[in-house]
């Protein structure tokens, strides 16, 4: 399987980027479905992490070449205290136009009064995979942390700023991209999916 490219489903450059930090040494260049013309609408209607991702995924390698690799995400925030919501509707909680200001502060207000060993949380990412002979992979990762009482930091996006990770005494938007990547749900997650792209593919000849 002659491969030259990953097109990964996403317009978001932060994540694009983090995505080519953790891929570049599979030797593959790594395009944006945008920057490599692929418009492919898909509604995310899974009951799942990597069924949304798939959906994600299945519909841009449908318009892909029989050189590339298709890769989308769906990742999303799990607080305990609140029976594990926002869940797989995290982008959409509150509505997708609501600023993640606002979903922040909604989220900090419905644990009011919930001491620090029950604000438990983690971020869950699930990446899906889809190559030219139809061949489908699903990756997870995941990070744990709690909840903080504000927002903290400006390096990341979404939920990231009240997302505390006690080995770092940081929030995930606090962290360096090192160390973002090293421990973040979306770098394990990529991690484990080049692995599988490693054994299966690459290793052929």
């Amino acid at each position: 399987m002659n491969l030259k490219r990953i097109v990964f489903a996403t317009g978001n450059e932060g994540k694009l980027r983090e995505i080519r930090m953790i891929l570049e040494d599979l030797g593959l260049e790594i395009l944006s479905a945008r920057e490599a013309g692929i418009a492919a609408e898909a509604e995310e209607n899974g009951s799942t992490y990597e069924e949304n991702a798939l959906i994600k995924a299945r519909a841009a390698a449908a318009l892909a070449g029989e050189d590339t690799v298709v890769m989308a995400d769906d990742s999303g925030l799990e607080v305990d205290a609140l029976n594990r919501e926002p869940g797989i509707y995290s982008a959409r909680y509150m509505g997708e136009d609501t600023s993640y200001r606002i979903k922040n502060r909604a989220i900090i207000d419905r644990l009011a009064g919930v001491p620090d060993e029950k604000r438990t949380a983690r971020f869950v990412c699930a990446i899906a995979g889809v190559l030219p002979d139809g061949t489908e992979l699903t990756a997870r990762g995941t990070i744990e942390g709690r909840i903080g009482y504000g927002e903290r930091g400006s390096r990341g996006f979404g939920y990231d700023p009240i997302f505390y990770v006690p080995e770092f005494g940081k929030t995930t938007a606090e962290l360096s991209e090192e160390e973002k990547n090293q421990v973040s749900h979306r770098g394990r997650a990529l991690r484990n999916m080049k692995e599988e792209l490693r054994s299966r593919i690459l290793s052929q000849p």
